[in-house]
């Protein structure tokens, strides 16, 4: 069995881990109370808590990566050190459209080669790593086509699946259960989803709303984009680099228009009729973006700020998903 690498930030290229001959698995986190002593982090988003916990104590991992894009997980990062798993931490620069910008990118992708190394992993041929780019840039494009064939919480669970995976068994999500079309389009935005709050798919579905946009970090707007098959054979490291780092919106971003370029046109395109933002209570990064997105968009926002600890399932926020759909009837 390959070596695994546990990691949950979307800049870190699985196909760059794959390339060394080891397993990329960007994991979706499950809400989890501190057991480990030196696990204990206060104050900090539960996405944050459940992924130092898993570093510290996953068995199978022999290498964790962690990125500089969120402040808190970088202050997880010294925690995670003082475990037995080696860690890798990411300079993802939050300014992004200058070449130099992009030239610091590229080089922590070779620091981060050079880690991989040191855990058994192989350089890669050019020839190689742009055969697994396309192997994973096919399995992304079939979960794409699949959309229409899942319910909104069976496509984000396929998507987490191929991000911890590198594959997804679409028939393992089919339930038989016929898919809802005909609910009230809504988009859900924000930061990295739990497990736990895969429930509230259901719930907006109960409601009579419909998410036909997963605009997470965990749903579409985590993944690359597709590849460029001519500059894939040419220069696939630099192809890496234009998917990943130039291409994936996020509100981290300095200047973050790419972000907003992003909800335009799949806003529109999905026919969205409002939207559920979705933020951690601690989470500074997209608790400042929302007052930004109701100054932009017409469209309805309801605003759930959760703790982490099964709010999803809670009577209040049920009631104000339910308010918010009867609004747009």
């Amino acid at each position: 069995m390959k070596k695994t690498i546990i990691y949950t930030c979307p800049y870190v290229p699985s196909e760059w881990i794959a390339a060394h001959g080891l397993r990329p698995s960007r994991l979706m986190m499950t809400a989890a109370e501190t057991t480990h002593s030196i696990g204990s982090v206060e104050g900090v988003c539960p996405f944050v808590q459940s992924f130092v916990n898993e570093a510290l104590t996953n068995q199978q991992a022999c290498g964790v990566i962690m990125t500089t894009v969120c402040d808190q997980m970088r202050r997880g990062f010294d925690i995670v050190c003082r475990g037995n798993t080696p860690a890798f931490l990411m300079n993802v620069p939050n300014t992004w459209q200058h070449p130099d910008v992009q030239k610091l990118y590229l080089e922590e992708l070779n620091r981060l080669g050079r880690f991989l190394t040191g855990l058994g992993g192989k350089t890669p041929l050019n020839e190689d790593l742009a055969e697994i780019m396309l192997e994973y840039d096919s399995a992304r494009r079939f979960i794409l086509a699949e959309k229409g064939h899942l319910s909104s919480r069976q496509y984000s669970e396929a998507i987490a699946e191929f991000n911890q995976d590198g594959k997804s068994d679409i028939e393992k999500h089919t339930t038989g259960k016929e898919i809802l079309t005909d609910g009230i389009p809504l988009a859900i935005i924000g930061g990295p989803l739990l497990r736990e709050d895969l429930c509230l798919f259901d719930i907006i579905e109960d409601c009579g709303g419909l998410i036909v946009l997963d605009a997470t970090e965990t749903g579409e707007r985590g993944m690359c984009a597709q590849f460029d098959r001519r500059r894939l054979h040419e220069a696939p490291l630099m192809e890496l680099v234009n998917a990943y780092f130039g291409s994936i919106p996020d509100a981290s971003r300095r200047p973050n228009n790419q972000l907003y370029d992003w909800f335009e046109r799949e806003l529109a395109s999905r026919k969205v009729r409002g939207i559920i933002f979705r933020r951690y209570v601690w989470c500074d990064i997209w608790h400042a973006e929302l007052y930004r997105l109701k100054q932009w968009t017409d469209l309805p926002v309801l605003d759930i700020d959760v703790s982490g600890r099964g709010e999803a399932l809670s009577a209040r926020i049920i009631q104000r998903i339910q308010a918010f759909v009867e609004m747009l009837r």
